[in-house]
């Protein structure tokens, strides 16, 4: 139960700074730049650190952490393994959105593209991370795949997915450094007027939520049970004559040997 009250404490405090991140990037591209607009303009390219933020840091962030809430240790494996994926997938859309409208403001403004290092990094993650819902989806969603590909390829599913979301916080950092040098000139980002100061609060922000996310997702004991202890908790809710029958469903061998073989229950644990 003490586990479960600094958890909700951590994810708690994650998500306030994840949405105040969130509030500051939307100050910052509508009061001290030119908007959001899809006109070539630099109003087309606000868009570009919104979407990223939104997507690829925040939604990208609470995906990892989907199988860590406590809450939905109730639900079958097969349903969050879906909301991960889809939060995955969802998270890609938008950073999708972002780059187009990124390259589209450079073709129009006669800007160079990919000379960067955080354009080369924010690419190579962009490109990573496809790869790794694919290999999410066709690994760990698709039952047909056997029991020992999952398991030797879970290991590399999850630090990829730890490195990818870390060089996401990276390119992010990178980015919106970038953006301020090139944008202030009267006064100069060196000067620290009021949208510098705004935009290094943000990053200091982009990094407490990035960190709590991978203390969260590394923290053994919040850890999403196996199945037989989710089980568990699910009896523990149950009445006395709730129980009893599903006690007599698991000391029937065929039953539960069936039921394994149905459900996929001899998958590796997350």
């Amino acid at each position: 139960m003490m586990e479960n009250k600094r958890f909700l404490l951590f994810f708690s405090l994650a998500l306030a700074l994840g949405f105040l991140s969130i509030v500051l990037v939307l100050i910052w591209v509508l009061h001290f730049r030119e908007g959001l607009g899809w006109d070539g303009g630099s109003a087309e390219f606000n868009w570009h650190p919104l979407l990223m933020l939104i997507g690829f840091v925040f939604l990208q962030g609470i995906a990892i952490l989907v199988y860590r809430l406590p809450w939905t240790w109730k639900c079958s494996k097969q349903k969050m393994k879906f909301i991960h994926a889809g939060l995955n997938v969802l998270a890609f859309i938008i950073a999708v959105i972002s780059l187009v409208a990124v390259f589209d403001f450079h073709n129009a403004q006669n800007i160079p593209n990919m000379y960067s290092l955080h354009s080369w990094v924010g690419l190579a993650a962009v490109i990573l991370y496809s790869a790794q819902i694919v290999m999410g989806i066709t690994v760990f969603l698709i039952p047909a795949t056997p029991v020992y590909v999952r398991a030797a390829l879970m290991p590399v599913h999850i630090y990829s997915g730890l490195f990818i979301f870390t060089s996401v916080i990276a390119t992010a950092l990178m980015g919106i450094t970038e953006k301020l040098i090139f944008a202030l000139k009267n006064p100069a980002y060196k000067d620290s007027p009021p949208e510098a100061i705004l935009v290094n609060v943000l990053g200091l922000l982009i990094v407490a939520f990035g960190g709590l996310v991978l203390w969260i997702a590394t923290r053994p004991s919040w850890k999403r049970p196996k199945e037989q202890v989710t089980q568990t908790l699910i009896d523990s809710s149950m009445g006395p004559e709730d129980m009893k029958v599903g006690a007599a469903t698991r000391s029937d061998p065929e039953s539960s040997v069936e039921t394994r073989r149905r459900n996929g229950k001899t998958e590796e644990s997350e």
